[in-house]
């Protein structure tokens, strides 16, 4: 499998190590010089507003621009073929349209954009079996019904125009970016984190997506525990320093084993 920088990512459970800045950024494989971004002037962001068709188009720019440069899993594939197995008949949440797609690369993430698109890293399907992988997805899920990635995205243009006067747009209208200036968008969105309060939020619409699809309740909470004992020692270069022993990690985890545990004694 090949390593890929991800691009347009709500990272995973978000549990993430603060992300390193670098003078290049390598996209695609392509290079792209973050010295040489023009200076507004001014702080554009004040002046750009965008409409959630605007944040509807750029997550779907941005996916595209994903799906061109990671090797994307046929259904032929052993990843493709279990993707597809699992979210057989998931075709929407909350009427938003879902799409699911796995990409072949060693980084474990997944991600979804406020398109419905959702994306599943290799390496993550390899650490999961089917109930966890199935919380992490409903997860993800979460931050788009609840609004999260479209504000992290919208948060991420404005501060890529505030400091990039040719990205950024008039009024209500996005300006069709460069590759670039796209860059600039969807790396300052895999740098967002959300809050303790989104996350617990995406936690429990996680349990309820896994438990609803016939999935263990128990999920959530192991997936959770995984990635906290994957970030410790040796192992955290296998996630690129995602994941933190965060303690909110781990009491997130126990939240929802408590929660999984509830639910249980009351099916009996």
């Amino acid at each position: 499998m090949k390593k890929i920088l991800f691009l347009c990512a709500a990272v995973v459970l978000s549990a993430a190590f603060p992300a390193e800045s670098s003078a290049q950024l390598k996209l695609g494989g392509r290079k792209l010089d973050a010295g040489k971004l023009l200076n507004a002037g001014k702080d554009v962001a004040k002046a750009v507003t965008l409409s959630d068709a605007d944040i509807a188009r750029l997550s779907r720019e941005s996916v595209e621009w994903m799906d061109a440069n990671n090797p994307v899993a046929d259904d032929s594939t052993s990843y493709g073929a279990r993707l597809k197995r699992l979210t057989e008949g998931i075709t929407d949440a909350e009427g938003l349209p879902l799409n699911f797609k796995v990409y072949l690369v060693t980084d474990v993430n997944a991600f979804a954009c406020g398109d419905g698109s959702i994306r599943v890293f290799a390496a993550l399907m390899d650490l999961m079996d089917d109930d966890e992988l199935m919380s992490i997805i409903g997860h993800e899920i979460g931050h788009v019904v609840h609004a999260d990635t479209k504000h992290a995205m919208k948060n991420a243009y404005l501060a890529s125009a505030a400091r990039n006067a040719a990205g950024a747009a008039e009024g209500s209208m996005l300006a069709k970016l460069s590759d670039s200036q796209l860059g600039e968008v969807v790396t300052a969105f895999t740098d967002a984190q959300f809050s303790q309060k989104q996350e617990y939020a995406a936690d429990e619409y996680g349990f309820q997506f896994a438990v609803k699809n016939g999935f263990s309740p128990y999920g959530m909470a192991n997936s959770l525990n995984k990635l906290v004992e994957l970030s410790k020692g040796a192992k955290a270069s296998t996630v690129q320093k995602m994941f933190s022993s965060h303690p909110d990690s781990e009491k997130r985890a126990a939240r929802m084993k408590e929660q999984a545990d509830a639910y249980m004694a009351a099916q009996k």
